[in-house]
């Protein structure tokens, strides 16, 4: 146990201060989407604050692979850190000073997204460095764990403390954070340089970013894994987007209950990490990943908008969100496994591209299809349909049949992509 401990100190204080990081700037997002709610009330409004941040990471993830692989990890995550502060700064003194705007928000959130950009590819990498092989399915399972963690708590520190003290301190607990992560990156945690070859030092940005596409072309396995998640991340952005639509204006709706179903979700995660982590190594990880993504995608989305209670919105959550961990555990693993560590800078970087491009997308179409489709058609139909049978009346409805149709659009895609990885499964094996 003490040689464990030894071996995985470095791990521990970079995961451990990292997390805290994740769950200021958690709280800070969650905050900053009440306050946009509270403003605008329009679902794709609120939507564009997410698509702010994940626009410049899609955009720019292929190139940033390439830069982590060169750059020095920690420096890297130091400046990113720094940078992404000083824009949670000038929101504190937009704010103080009665200045703020949402186009503030969605211009500082696009600055955040980029330094996340650079700085997610070199702490993926940092992890490989600094965990033993034989520690991967260990330390996968505690960053699941971590990240449930996160989910539980951000929104329930953030609605409570922006009720005792508005944005203002949320954002002093977050900017906290920030000072102790960073002192403890820079003080405490070494992590090794990878020492590429000659040739790629030399290798330009654009020769790098192919390198990286290349490599992954060549595990046409991992390639169609990614493809697949970018088709569960079209859905689950969807409904991140629509689920503040539907909780928020309901009359046992509201800010708690929007925070409480959010941290439900987190509960759930938490209790699949631990899952995770005690169960046996599944025997097909391929289909451990299909089943757990049309399981989770169909229960929560169907249950969620057929049901008219916190109650029954919570274990919603609770069932879509389990499976969650173990599908990410079987994915990591995957990866850090198949891909050469000298690459893998890159190659996460195109996974980032290719995996996380459609959640701007998701988030446009959720919040576009809620505010000029969904609601309107909601108010025009008579009380008699089925559709007000399903779904309600009144504000938020709409929002209803909007995870309702994700419910089947998730479906869909672990039905066809189920089928097509089962073909290159056994492609492979031949």
């Amino acid at each position: 146990m003490k040689n464990r401990i030894y071996k995985l100190k470095n791990f521990y204080i970079f995961w451990s201060t990292q997390e805290l990081s994740q769950l200021g700037s958690a709280m800070t997002n969650f905050a900053l989407t009440l306050w946009l709610y509270q403003q605008t009330g329009s679902a794709l409004q609120t939507a564009l604050l997410s698509i702010c941040s994940y626009a410049p990471y899609v955009a720019m993830s292929i190139f940033a692979g390439t830069l982590s692989d060169k750059w020095d990890k920690k420096r890297t995550m130091l400046v990113c850190d720094t940078l992404a502060a000083c824009c949670t700064v000038l929101v504190f003194v937009l704010l103080k000073t009665g200045l703020l705007c949402t186009w503030h928000i969605y211009l500082l959130n696009a600055v955040n997204g980029l330094m996340n950009t650079v700085q997610k590819p070199a702490g993926d990498v940092a992890i490989t460095l600094i965990t033993p092989k034989k520690y991967y399915q260990k330390t996968s399972a505690l960053r699941s764990f971590s990240g449930s963690l996160i989910t539980i708590l951000h929104p329930m520190i953030a609605t409570s403390l922006y009720a005792l003290g508005g944005m203002d301190a949320v954002i002093i607990v977050d900017l906290c954070t920030f000072i102790a992560v960073f002192l403890a990156l820079l003080l405490f945690v070494q992590i090794p340089p990878v020492i590429a070859p000659a040739t790629e030092e030399k290798e330009s940005l654009f020769a790098s970013a192919k390198s990286g596409l290349k490599c992954l072309n060549q595990n046409r396995m991992v390639l169609m894994l990614i493809l697949f998640l970018a088709g569960v991340n079209l859905v689950a952005s969807a409904f991140n987007a629509a689920l503040p639509a539907y909780i928020l204006p309901r009359e046992n709706g509201g800010e708690a209950v929007l925070g409480i179903v959010t941290a439900i979700a987190g509960v759930a995660m938490l209790a699949g990490s631990l899952l995770a982590s005690v169960l046996p190594t599944p025997k097909d990880r391929i289909r451990l990943i299909v089943l757990t993504m049309l399981f989770s995608l169909t229960i929560d989305n169907f249950m969620m908008p057929l049901t008219r209670t916190p109650l029954a919105w919570c274990i919603a959550q609770i069932l879509g969100y389990l499976p969650i961990p173990m599908m990410s555990t079987s994915m990591d693993i995957i990866l850090r496994t198949t891909i050469p560590t000298e690459m893998q800078g890159r190659v996460y970087s195109c996974r980032n591209t290719l995996q996380f491009f459609t959640i701007p997308i998701g988030f446009f179409w959720s919040g576009w299809m809620v505010d000029v489709i969904c609601e309107p058609l909601m108010e025009r139909i008579p009380e008699e349909s089925i559709l007000v049978a399903m779904f309600g009346t009144g504000k938020g409805s709409g929002a209803g049949m909007m995870i309702f149709i994700l419910g089947l659009l998730g479906m869909t895609i672990c039905l066809i992509f189920g089928r097509i990885l089962k073909k290159y499964r056994y492609k492979e094996l031949a």
